[in-house]
């Protein structure tokens, strides 16, 4: 197997089309890491930036409502509720700083 040298990019478009062009590169790269032990499987959790799981009771009306209002922007409940979330703290925050 000869690892193919990777260039120095000037932009991501041209990177990403060097690896489009080069497929076999990316699989040496991958199987030396797999027999070097440096591949395993990640869950949503591991990933960089990822949320933490809580529970919280709300009163099935109050999902019901948030799951029409949600359906109606597009979006999924958990995303709604967590975008009314966020805005809440930011609105809480700039009130307690004035």
């Amino acid at each position: 197997m000869s690892q193919k040298k990777t260039p120095n990019f000037r932009s991501e478009a041209e990177e990403a089309a060097w690896w489009d062009a080069h497929p076999e590169a990316l699989t040496e790269r991958f199987q030396k890491a797999k027999r070097q032990g440096r591949v395993r499987r990640l869950s949503q959790t591991d990933l960089p930036g990822a949320s933490e799981t809580m529970t919280i009771r709300i009163p099935g009306t109050e999902l019901t409502r948030a799951r029409a209002l949600a359906a109606k922007r597009g979006l999924r409940y958990q995303t709604y509720l967590k975008m009314l979330l966020h805005e809440a703290l930011d609105a809480e925050e700039k009130k307690l700083a004035s």
